[in-house]
């Protein structure tokens, strides 16, 4: 294990409790470079705030936010330049907003600022932001975004929902992103911001609080780079109501919940245990069939008011077994459950193949390679056709108002890879594993991030072209999305430049971007 000052340290346990404080809905938020020792081992990172996680940013349905992006990186290693998503609202007009380099703009230059000014009117859940450059999000840029319903059809379900009960899951490396080896095999894996590496038993973990006899609505973001995680509470179960920022039909009793990147869920945990100190767990992706030592499980603790500052009594090497785990086809939305179009056949039908040739990712015999200009950029300057828009084989042009099914087979390179598609939410009518070939048309699950599975899955989902603009459809493993697993969905091409008018500011980013040295990228 590395040696690091005391300061180190401090600027861990910072990091972390700063989390309890929210920013937001207009703020301003500066990208620096820092130190951090979130496991015991320093290293220099990408942090929003100068902390990790980034601090929960955070409004109301209906909200307009202003979030000044500041970006004063340093260090080229992590790339000096940087964007940001903000992973699962739908930016409806505002696609200059959404924050993927080069399909929607250009990154913002070292030292220069770029406002992105949104607002979410419909949309209210669990919510991210990542730095959407290269591998940046992985060397720290990442944080908690939520968007609280006034009127959530399931308050009378918890007692409390706050800053306090945000848990977020990161997979974390000792060396930068584009140094770690593929496939990648994390020191790490953190909640809430601190965790333990291999063969240490006393760096800090993350410690949540609960009184015995309320119910807490816990919101669950898994900001991994690369593995999924098997999250179990120690004698606890959990009830599901919300997936990716979709209100779900209450789905209790659950005593594990696998959450692969980038998906969130709300659950309720009724705090109805013995007054003590519990495990929370977050065991990664198992490694063994690929020739690699798993990464040590993530571990917090729940705390029960009263009980002493210790941790719990149980081994943190026997994760409980699971009896009720949750499977992504119980899931089902609380509102309008049917799919886009019902049972009658969808208006295009897209078949996604995956393949993988050293050290490229390809869909349907395509890699994605970030254009020099922005995909959104190429559209307002007139080009509208597939044939016309750039990266070549990569972008897909959608006509407006039609219902699209797109078919994706699991298995490449024996991952289970998850699938995001910004600007959306998609029903998924067949999910990976579930043993079936009929499709749900009437109740599937909705959500904006799906595992397509292994080889002999082929994950079938919909969604509606209502929102004109490219969004990307991508593998949110970032190592994967490096490598280009990524297509572009160019919806309503025609109608993007009579809907989305960027600011003069995003004008702007190209122009000084381009003039940038390379050094400076």
């Amino acid at each position: 294990m590395a040696h690091f000052p005391l300061s180190a340290t401090l600027v861990a346990l910072v990091c972390a409790a700063g989390a309890l404080g929210h920013l937001g809905p207009i703020t301003e938020l500066p990208i620096t470079n820092g130190w951090v020792s979130p496991d015991g081992f320093e290293r220099m990172a990408v942090l929003p705030n100068n902390q990790f996680p980034g601090p929960i940013i955070a409004g109301y349905k209906g909200d307009n936010f202003q979030i000044n992006v500041h970006d004063q990186l340093t260090n080229g290693t992590m790339n000096k330049t940087t964007t940001i998503h903000w992973h699962g609202i739908f930016q409806h007009t505002t696609n200059w907003a959404d924050g993927p380099a080069f399909v929607t703009q250009c990154p913002i230059a070292p030292g220069n600022s770029f406002l992105y000014d949104f607002t979410v009117p419909d949309q209210a859940g669990t919510f991210w932001y990542h730095s959407h450059e290269s591998l940046q999000y992985c060397d720290g840029l990442r944080g908690p975004f939520i968007v609280y319903d006034p009127d959530d059809p399931h308050k009378s379900l918890y007692d409390v929902d706050d800053d306090s009960t945000v848990i977020t899951l990161a997979d974390w490396y000792h060396v930068p992103g584009i140094q770690v080896t593929i496939p990648a095999v994390s020191d790490s894996v953190l909640i809430n911001g601190l965790g333990r590496a291999a063969n240490d038993n006393s760096s800090p973990l993350s410690v949540i609080t609960v009184k015995q006899g309320l119910r807490y609505r816990f919101r669950l973001i898994s900001m991994s780079c690369d593995p999924f995680f098997n999250f179990t509470i120690d004698s606890h179960t959990m009830t599901v109501i919300e997936a990716d920022g979709v209100n779900t039909q209450a789905l209790p009793d659950l005593d594990s919940i696998q959450i692969f990147s980038s998906q969130r869920y709300s659950f309720v945990l009724e705090a109805d245990q013995p007054i003590d100190n519990y495990w929370i767990r977050a065991a990664p992706e198992p490694l063994a069939g690929f020739g690699q030592s798993d990464p040590p499980t993530g571990l917090a603790i729940l705390r029960y008011e009263g009980a002493p500052a210790i941790e719990p009594n149980a081994s943190i090497d026997d994760t409980p077994s699971s009896t009720n785990p949750l499977a992504e086809v119980n899931l089902h939305p609380l509102t309008n459950p049917e799919a886009p179009g019902g049972v009658g056949p969808a208006d295009v039908y897209l078949n996604l193949n995956f393949s993988f040739t050293n050290p490229k990712f390809y869909v349907n015999n395509f890699s994605f390679t970030p254009p020099t200009v922005p995909v959104l950029l190429q559209i307002l300057s007139g080009a509208y056709t597939a044939q016309e828009l750039m990266p070549e084989g990569s972008v897909y042009t959608l006509p407006p108002n039609k219902v699209i099914q797109i078919s994706m087979p699991g298995g490449v390179v024996g991952v289970r890879h998850p699938l995001h598609l910004h600007g959306h939410a998609f029903s998924v009518l067949r999910s990976a594993g579930d043993g079936t070939s009929e499709l749900n048309y009437v109740n599937p699950v909705q959500r904006d991030t799906v595992n397509i599975g292994l080889l002999g899955d082929n994950v079938t989902i919909r969604f509606e072209t209502n929102n004109p603009g490219p969004w990307f459809l991508h593998c949110h493993i970032d190592f994967h999305l490096n490598a280009g697993f990524a297509v572009v969905m160019a919806e309503d091409t025609y109608d993007t430049p009579r809907v989305d008018y960027p600011p003069p500011a995003w004008d702007e980013l190209c122009p000084t971007f381009d003039k940038l040295p390379v050094s400076d990228y």
